[in-house]
């Protein structure tokens, strides 16, 4: 079944170009001498960027592969003016970045509803003769061309904006926690990449406060090589502004496997490492107040730790303290403007991405772990 979750798409946008001006020389029998009365050509439409919060994805524009503006029209005699082109909006969600495709640099991003960014101008319109005329040249017969209308094939990434970012393997839990704390819906099942797209979910807070939680699709290790979900999702993680580590209470080595996430966030992007992060120990309705006690030690101690269940929902108002403490710190807030140019990768090279971005705009490069006979993580990560 297709996925309704569309995250970068690519498409030919081309802007309006310039009318040209009119070389008329007025001739009436009432003014047989009226002299030059070109007009002047109408500008070419632009192409507009607009972020639009009623989208979440960039489905609309999967089928899109073509944006051209509207042409300026002619100038005409009795200095009549040429239309305008209209401009075309490309309308997307908050926290779309755009990048160069034949070059791969960065463009531009829109972070917020109602943002606008011109991407391509359309051409100035040509002037009229009427416009050159001078007491030296009264009869001027010559006029202006338009100007060229501007083309790019764009890249449109998608990258979530939201708050907390959950990271974990699959089945940690994740989508259970999005579930327990918010509206949001997504599928749940004992099984990995049980959730093969990301979701958000608000999680209400105390005075009527909330943040947006992002669940996003499960890692393994080597997925910053490209296994398992590869590449796909990690870089939703770039725009949040705290991560929460997930890892279940029934693992043999807590401290190992958050250090495996660690590592697969700071191979693919270094910069990571400097958000902050909590780490909630899931599943803990599974373990007593005795074997708890005895984890406590081994886990790492530069962070905060959360044991929780959210099926019992042990924990959770804990989680949400903590999480909300972190989000409204000092450090945070600093950290977050420190880094909101770094954040969207405005460095990255896209030249390689470009080759994925194929006619049906399918992850063709993409490998996936086939996890038909998987029954536990430690298989998942020995294939």
């Amino acid at each position: 079944m297709e996925s309704n979750f569309v995250d970068y798409v690519k498409i030919l946008c081309r802007s309006g170009k310039g009318g040209r001006g009119s070389m008329h020389l007025k001739h009436v029998k009432y003014n047989p001498n009226g002299g030059p009365d070109g007009g002047d050509g109408g500008r070419g439409g632009s192409i507009i960027l607009r972020g639009n919060h009623n989208y979440w994805t960039l489905l609309h524009l999967k089928y899109e592969r073509h944006i051209f503006a509207e042409h300026g029209g002619n100038g005409g005699k009795d200095k009549c003016h040429g239309t305008d082109g209209h401009d075309v909006y490309i309308d997307v969600p908050c926290g779309t970045v755009c990048y160069n495709a034949e070059t791969g640099k960065y463009v531009c991003d829109i972070t917020y509803d109602g943002q606008e960014i011109v991407l391509l101008k359309g051409g100035r319109g040509g002037l009229g003769n009427f416009q050159f005329r001078s007491a030296t040249n009264q009869a001027p017969r010559y006029a202006q061309p338009g100007e060229p209308m501007q083309e790019m094939t764009v890249i449109l990434e998608l990258k979530l904006l939201a708050d907390v970012g959950l990271v974990g393997f699959p089945n940690a839990g994740k989508s259970t926690l999005v579930s327990a704390l918010s509206n949001a819906r997504p599928k749940i099942a004992n099984y990995p990449f049980t959730t093969m797209e990301p979701s958000l979910g608000i999680v209400g807070y105390r005075d009527g406060k909330s943040f947006v939680m992002a669940d996003i699709p499960g890692i393994i290790e080597g997925a910053a090589e490209g296994r398992g979900l590869g590449l796909r999702f990690l870089r939703h993680i770039e725009r949040n502004s705290l991560l929460l580590f997930m890892v279940p209470g029934d693992t043999d080595d807590i401290s190992r496997e958050y250090q495996i996430l660690l590592d697969e966030l700071r191979r693919f992007n270094p910069e990571l490492l400097d958000k902050h992060r909590v780490l909630a120990v899931t599943k803990c309705d599974l373990l007593d107040e005795e074997l708890i006690d005895l984890l406590r030690p081994t886990l790492p101690d530069d962070l905060p730790v959360v044991f929780i269940s959210a099926v019992t929902g042990m924990g959770l108002d804990t989680l949400k303290d903590v999480l909300w403490g972190e989000l409204n710190s000092e450090s945070n807030k600093l950290q977050t403007l420190l880094s909101e140019d770094t954040l969207v990768h405005r460095d990255k090279d896209m030249s390689t991405f470009a080759d994925e971005l194929a006619d049906e705009g399918e992850d063709e490069d993409i490998e996936y772990v086939d996890v038909d006979d998987i029954d536990d993580l430690e298989d998942l990560e020995e294939e």
